[in-house]
């Protein structure tokens, strides 16, 4: 079943005379419960297409349909409520408050989503449970992202959305947040979407979308997608 639909979608930003088209008519059907990938170069408009899912942004021109509304359509309160209620983020900046510990970090979502989950769970999941009085500071760049991820996953999301996830991470810990983010997907049926140059992370993806230059090259499910120990790393 289709979760996400991106219908003659483009983003046009202007700067004086000059026009940037960062998305250029993209049609695009996502199916929920996947690991998906979506690859490009820097500048193919990757980040772009994950702002205007994430409802970050807003497109020039099309239709953006997000579990059967269109959300291109919604006022800022509006799109306030479905960032709280349907998407959770993941970036390369942690975006952590320096002042609150851990588990206050991650418990801060529940202020704002309709339906959270343990904060200790799933702090308990991502392997930092003895952590959970720490401050920022104290962790390393590994840990930090887990507990961005954590809280993302506190929100109770229907799709999370990662902006090039390991790329601030050491390889064995960026191996241990693809597992984690590998098994939302697999044993939570969320809808995972990762934007990144990375090859090797989209060898384990169910579903991979090539951009380039604002388009969508290709959009190609793969038969039989690698677990994260057969990717050589």
């Amino acid at each position: 079943m289709s979760i996400v639909e991106f219908r003659d979608v483009s983003r046009i930003y202007r700067n004086g005379d000059h026009v940037q088209k960062a998305l250029d008519h993209v049609d695009l059907t996502l199916e929920e419960g996947k690991f998906i990938v979506v690859l490009g170069q820097s500048g193919a408009g990757k980040s772009t297409l994950l702002n205007l899912l994430g409802g970050l942004d807003s497109p020039t021109e099309g239709t953006i349909v997000v579990d059967g509304k269109d959300i291109s359509t919604l006022t800022p309160n509006e799109l306030a409520d479905y960032r709280a209620a349907t998407v959770g983020f993941v970036f390369q900046s942690y975006n952590l408050i320096p002042t609150l510990t851990v588990i206050e970090n991650v418990a801060l979502v529940k202020e704002i989503a309709p339906n959270p989950l343990s904060s200790h769970d799933m702090l308990e999941a991502v392997g930092l449970y003895d952590h959970i009085h720490n401050f920022p500071s104290e962790l390393s760049g590994g840990e930090q992202q887990r507990v961005s991820i954590a809280r993302a996953l506190a929100k109770n999301p229907r799709i999370l959305l990662c902006d090039e996830p390991t790329g601030a991470l050491d390889s064995e810990t960026g191996v241990m947040v693809l597992k984690l983010l590998l098994s939302m997907a697999r044993d939570m049926g969320k809808t995972i979407i990762i934007v990144t140059h990375n090859q090797n992370i989209a060898r384990m993806a169910d579903v991979v979308v090539r951009v380039k230059n604002g388009r969508i090259q290709s959009c190609e499910e793969q038969e039989n997608p690698l677990s994260v120990e057969e990717v050589d790393w």
